[in-house]
């Protein structure tokens, strides 16, 4: 694909609109640990203490949480329908188990800001650095929240991570 550099907010309406149905691809790694891709249905794409960002949530028994912890960083990958099974596969196989990306023949490309890899065949990727995280905190939830989304008591971490740069193939973009 022919990527080139966007906008953080260039897609703004076509990402959220693919994050709140099938969803998206965070990816997470560092030099010695393999990039790892969980699917997202949660997060937010905007501006925070003046910076473009990503806040995204991420539970802290999934093995993306260790790999975010270690690297500091991760992308955010929006995948075209084609893409459509390799996110539910993501969001519901673990990385502690196998190499999602390499069951999936997804190529994974080296972030040019970021250790954590790209997944090249998502038309559009930003390459995000932790700035600040926060746990959630169960007595500041709603009671219906907390019941509906956390009755296991498997809580986020939310990281916000400002995007250091964001592009796309906007061919394939302009078709999301």
């Amino acid at each position: 694909m022919n990527k080139e550099k966007i906008a953080y907010d260039e897609y703004f309406q076509q990402v959220n609109k693919i994050l709140g149905s099938t969803g998206l691809l965070l990816a997470a790694g560092s030099p010695d640990k393999p990039t790892n891709a969980m699917a997202i249905g949660w997060g937010s794409l905007g501006i925070v203490w003046g910076r473009p960002m990503w806040v995204v949530l991420v539970r802290l028994s999934r093995f993306t949480y260790q790999l975010i912890e270690e690297a500091g960083n991760f992308t955010v990958n929006v995948p075209g329908t084609d893409l459509d099974k390799a996110v539910a596969y993501c969001g519901s196989h673990s990385g502690k188990n196998e190499d999602k990306l390499a069951k999936l023949e997804l190529a994974v490309v080296a972030g040019g800001e970021v250790s954590s890899g790209v997944i090249e065949a998502c038309p559009i990727n930003y390459e995000c650095q932790v700035v600040g995280k926060s746990d959630i905190v169960p007595e500041m939830l709603a009671e219906a929240v907390k019941s509906e989304y956390y009755g296991q008591g498997d809580y986020h971490r939310v990281y916000f991570g400002q995007i250091l740069t964001a592009y796309a193939d906007k061919k394939a973009a302009a078709g999301l």
